[in-house]
């Protein structure tokens, strides 16, 4: 990041504490209602992350050790919906399991859409659990060029 951009940037003194209060929350998120259930059959969400180019928008969800099926990517009234199910493995014969920290369960991730975004034309890609959603740009949202003529000042040479 170039120094310049980052020296005229609008300072926000509470946005530390809020990127803390969001990772607390996701953090109690996890234990759901009642502390006493364990963490691998509550909620959980998965990471994200979003990026644009200039044709599109584009979200990368990491769901790892889902299978296809246990997926869901909708979009309905300019919302996209990404939801699906990790299962929890209850073949535990031969492991000796001492301690469980992947989540499992169900999971809702909503994004609101801009209205540049053409709906009609989204594509989803899901490999080595990773979901990546392609949402492109409609063509007026997408940027353009604009030409500049340099004309020379004919008032000045009138006036000599």
């Amino acid at each position: 990041m170039n120094l310049l951009t980052t020296r005229f940037d609008k300072f926000e003194p509470f946005e530390e504490l809020t990127t803390l209060r969001n990772r607390l929350d996701r953090l109690f998120n996890r234990f759901g209602e009642n502390f006493d259930e364990p963490i691998y059959s509550g909620n959980w969400m998965p990471t994200t992350d979003i990026f644009e180019t200039k044709d599109n928008l584009i979200i990368k969800a990491e769901l790892p050790g889902m299978e296809m099926k246990d997926i869901n990517v909708e979009i309905e009234n300019n919302i996209l919906t990404i939801q699906g199910e990790r299962k929890f493995e209850e073949k535990t014969e031969e492991k000796g399991f001492q301690r469980f920290e992947r989540a499992y369960g169900k999971f809702v991730r909503t994004f609101t859409l801009p209205p540049g975004v053409a709906p009609d034309k989204i594509n989803a890609i899901y490999n080595n659990g990773i979901l990546e959603v392609e949402l492109p740009k409609k063509e007026e949202a997408k940027p353009k060029k604009v030409h500049v003529d340099v004309k020379k000042a004919l008032t000045a040479a009138k006036a000599a």
